[in-house]
Protein backbone atom coordinates (compact mmCIF):
# COMPACT_ATOMS: atom_id res chain seq x y z
CA UNK A 1 0.00 0.00 0.00
CA UNK A 2 1.46 3.13 -0.52
CA UNK A 3 1.79 5.84 1.75
CA UNK A 4 -1.00 8.41 -0.37
CA UNK A 5 -3.39 4.84 0.60
CA UNK A 6 -2.30 4.93 3.92
CA UNK A 7 -2.80 8.59 4.67
CA UNK A 8 -6.63 7.91 3.01
CA UNK A 9 -7.46 5.44 4.60
CA UNK A 10 -5.94 6.31 8.60
CA UNK A 11 -8.39 9.63 7.69
CA UNK A 12 -11.29 7.85 6.67
CA UNK A 13 -11.01 5.80 10.06
CA UNK A 14 -10.32 9.01 12.08
CA UNK A 15 -13.48 10.46 10.40
CA UNK A 16 -15.58 7.49 11.42
CA UNK A 17 -14.06 7.10 14.83
CA UNK A 18 -15.06 11.25 15.36
CA UNK A 19 -18.46 10.56 14.03
CA UNK A 20 -19.00 7.55 15.90
CA UNK A 21 -17.80 9.45 19.07
CA UNK A 22 -20.50 12.42 18.17
CA UNK A 23 -23.41 10.34 17.85
CA UNK A 24 -22.94 8.16 21.36
CA UNK A 25 -22.01 11.74 22.99
CA UNK A 26 -25.66 12.91 21.16
CA UNK A 27 -27.50 9.72 22.26
CA UNK A 28 -26.14 9.60 26.33
CA UNK A 29 -26.72 13.33 26.42
CA UNK A 30 -30.37 13.01 25.43
CA UNK A 31 -31.07 9.85 27.13
CA UNK A 32 -32.07 11.76 30.25
CA UNK A 33 -34.51 14.05 28.05
CA UNK A 34 -36.62 11.25 26.32
CA UNK A 35 -39.58 10.52 28.26
CA UNK A 36 -40.80 6.73 27.71
CA UNK A 37 -44.93 5.87 27.63
CA UNK A 38 -45.91 2.46 29.24
CA UNK A 39 -49.04 1.09 29.75
CA UNK A 40 -49.90 -0.62 33.24
CA UNK A 41 -49.95 -3.73 31.91
CA UNK A 42 -45.88 -3.12 30.22
CA UNK A 43 -44.86 -1.87 34.43
CA UNK A 44 -46.56 -5.33 35.40
CA UNK A 45 -44.22 -7.24 32.88
CA UNK A 46 -41.64 -5.15 32.96
CA UNK A 47 -40.83 -3.91 36.04
CA UNK A 48 -36.90 -3.30 35.22
CA UNK A 49 -37.79 -1.22 32.88
CA UNK A 50 -39.14 1.35 35.00
CA UNK A 51 -36.59 2.02 37.08
CA UNK A 52 -37.96 3.84 40.66
CA UNK A 53 -37.57 7.67 40.21
CA UNK A 54 -36.55 7.86 36.31
CA UNK A 55 -39.66 10.23 34.79
CA UNK A 56 -41.71 8.57 32.58
CA UNK A 57 -45.69 8.77 31.15
CA UNK A 58 -47.97 6.38 31.79
CA UNK A 59 -51.79 6.72 30.33
CA UNK A 60 -55.13 4.43 30.19
CA UNK A 61 -58.27 4.81 31.48
CA UNK A 62 -59.25 6.26 35.17
CA UNK A 63 -60.92 3.56 36.84
CA UNK A 64 -64.12 3.70 38.06
CA UNK A 65 -64.45 4.02 41.76
CA UNK A 66 -60.73 5.04 42.14
CA UNK A 67 -60.30 8.83 42.74
CA UNK A 68 -60.39 9.92 46.05
CA UNK A 69 -59.78 13.58 46.82
CA UNK A 70 -57.54 14.37 50.10
CA UNK A 71 -57.60 17.89 51.75
CA UNK A 72 -56.36 20.61 49.42
CA UNK A 73 -55.04 19.62 45.77
CA UNK A 74 -53.99 15.90 46.63
CA UNK A 75 -56.06 13.26 44.59
CA UNK A 76 -55.02 9.78 44.06
CA UNK A 77 -56.90 7.26 41.85
CA UNK A 78 -56.09 4.57 39.47
CA UNK A 79 -54.93 4.41 35.99
CA UNK A 80 -55.97 0.93 34.12
CA UNK A 81 -56.02 -0.40 30.92
CA UNK A 82 -58.25 -2.86 31.58
CA UNK A 83 -55.47 -6.00 32.37
CA UNK A 84 -53.54 -4.10 34.87
CA UNK A 85 -53.59 -1.01 36.98
CA UNK A 86 -51.05 1.57 38.68
CA UNK A 87 -51.93 3.75 41.56
CA UNK A 88 -51.44 7.33 40.92
CA UNK A 89 -50.69 9.91 43.43
CA UNK A 90 -50.82 13.81 42.41
CA UNK A 91 -50.98 17.44 43.81
CA UNK A 92 -52.38 19.99 41.86
CA UNK A 93 -55.14 21.26 39.75
CA UNK A 94 -56.58 18.55 37.66
CA UNK A 95 -57.64 19.68 33.93
CA UNK A 96 -61.12 20.31 33.67
CA UNK A 97 -62.14 17.17 31.58
CA UNK A 98 -60.71 14.94 34.40
CA UNK A 99 -63.20 12.07 35.51
CA UNK A 100 -63.87 8.12 35.69
CA UNK A 101 -63.60 6.31 32.63
CA UNK A 102 -62.01 8.79 30.76
CA UNK A 103 -58.49 8.72 28.99
CA UNK A 104 -55.55 10.24 30.54
CA UNK A 105 -52.01 10.70 30.25
CA UNK A 106 -49.80 11.34 33.35
CA UNK A 107 -46.08 12.44 33.77
CA UNK A 108 -44.17 11.84 36.66
CA UNK A 109 -42.56 8.91 38.75
CA UNK A 110 -43.19 5.97 40.23
CA UNK A 111 -42.00 5.13 44.02
CA UNK A 112 -40.54 2.36 45.97
CA UNK A 113 -44.37 1.96 47.02
CA UNK A 114 -45.39 0.82 43.25
CA UNK A 115 -47.83 4.34 43.25
CA UNK A 116 -46.96 6.63 40.51
CA UNK A 117 -46.19 10.21 41.70
CA UNK A 118 -47.49 12.83 38.79
CA UNK A 119 -46.38 16.06 38.43
CA UNK A 120 -48.84 16.12 35.04
CA UNK A 121 -51.69 15.29 34.01
CA UNK A 122 -53.67 15.08 30.68
CA UNK A 123 -57.24 14.51 29.64
CA UNK A 124 -58.65 14.11 26.38
CA UNK A 125 -59.88 17.44 24.75
CA UNK A 126 -63.45 16.70 23.93
CA UNK A 127 -66.07 14.15 23.50
CA UNK A 128 -64.16 11.85 21.13
CA UNK A 129 -60.24 12.33 20.97
CA UNK A 130 -57.99 9.85 23.06
CA UNK A 131 -54.23 9.76 22.99
CA UNK A 132 -52.88 7.49 20.62
CA UNK A 133 -50.65 6.12 23.13
CA UNK A 134 -53.55 5.23 25.29
CA UNK A 135 -55.66 3.95 22.55
CA UNK A 136 -52.52 1.40 21.42
CA UNK A 137 -52.77 0.34 24.76
CA UNK A 138 -56.15 -0.38 25.10
CA UNK A 139 -55.90 -1.85 21.81
CA UNK A 140 -53.50 -4.22 23.17
CA UNK A 141 -54.81 -5.54 25.94
CA UNK A 142 -58.09 -6.08 24.63
CA UNK A 143 -60.78 -3.18 25.68
CA UNK A 144 -60.64 -1.35 22.83
CA UNK A 145 -63.59 -1.00 20.71
CA UNK A 146 -63.90 0.54 17.11
CA UNK A 147 -65.31 3.70 16.94
CA UNK A 148 -64.71 4.07 20.49
CA UNK A 149 -63.25 7.58 19.95
CA UNK A 150 -61.15 9.30 17.42
CA UNK A 151 -56.70 9.54 18.83
CA UNK A 152 -54.88 12.20 17.72
CA UNK A 153 -53.70 10.60 13.96
CA UNK A 154 -57.00 10.89 12.82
Amino acid sequence: MTPKKQRRLAFAITLLLAGGGAAALAVYALQDNVLFFYSPSDIAAHPEKVPEGRAFRIGGLVEQGSVKRDRGLEVDFTVTDGKNAVPVRYSGVLPDLFREGQGVVALGTRGRNGVFTASEILAKHDEKYMPPEVVDALKRSGHWQEGQGKTGNS
